[in-house]
Order: structure tokens, then C-alpha cells, then sequence
């Protein structure tokens, strides 16, 4: 029963790491489609090019979020402290790194949501 288990929770965490690799990659494309877009069609402004490293910053987010639930999965399966302290240090990093962006994208849509709220009042 216990192998069926690890089988089991090893399947499941790789199919979250192919669902992290997807969103990635699908973020990938769209940025390079609409970065693409922007240089053909006409000069890129700030807040043209903002707005797609915003959007792949979201799909970045999200990614990172399946990738250390994979890993926590696999965590599961098999714990020794080299495992957990591994997960820690993977957890930590990918913790900072989720912060960091988040609080690069809430910064960069403030300006967005300023003006709105200042056509709004008017």
C-alpha cells in the first residue's frame, strides 16, 4: 500500500511540474508574441512594454506556485532531512522570489490604478 502511495504521489507531482512548465511556457509565448507585436507594429511605449512584463510576471507567479507544490509532493514521498532542508532552502528561495515580483507588479500597476481613480473623480 505504502509503494502504491509513492507511485502514486510521484505521478501526481509530475503532473503538476508538466502544469508548471506549461504555464511558463505558454507565458513565454505570449510576452514574446505581443513584445514581437509591439517592435512591428509601431515604437513601443513605457506602459506598452510594462503591461506585457506585468502579464508575464502573473504567469510567472503562477508557475513558481505549481513548481514548489511539486516539490513539497515529492517531499511527502520519501522525507529525510536532506529532502526537507532541500525543500526549506527551495521553499525559502522561491518564497522571495514570489514576493519580490508580486511587490514589483502591485508597485507597477499603482500608477495605473492612480490614474483611474483620478479620471474617476472628475
Amino acid at each position: 500500500m505504502e509503494e502504491l502511495f509513492k507511485e502514486f504521489a510521484g505521478s501526481v507531482a509530475l503532473g503538476v511540474e508538466v502544469v508548471a512548465v506549461l504555464i511558463i511556457a505558454y507565458g513565454a509565448v505570449e510576452a514574446l508574441v505581443r513584445i514581437l507585436g509591439l517592435v512591428f507594429r509601431m515604437p513601443a511605449t513605457h506602459g506598452q512594454r510594462k503591461e506585457v512584463w506585468r502579464r508575464f510576471g502573473g504567469w510567472l507567479l503562477l508557475g513558481l506556485e505549481f513548481e514548489l507544490a511539486s516539490d513539497i509532493i515529492r517531499t511527502v514521498i520519501s522525507p529525510t532531512w536532506i529532502d526537507l532542508g532541500q525543500l526549506g532552502a527551495i521553499a525559502v528561495i522561491r518564497t522571495f522570489l514570489n514576493y519580490f515580483l508580486e511587490k514589483d507588479l502591485e508597485k507597477s500597476e499603482e500608477p495605473k490604478y492612480a490614474a483611474a481613480a483620478g479620471r474617476a473623480a472628475e
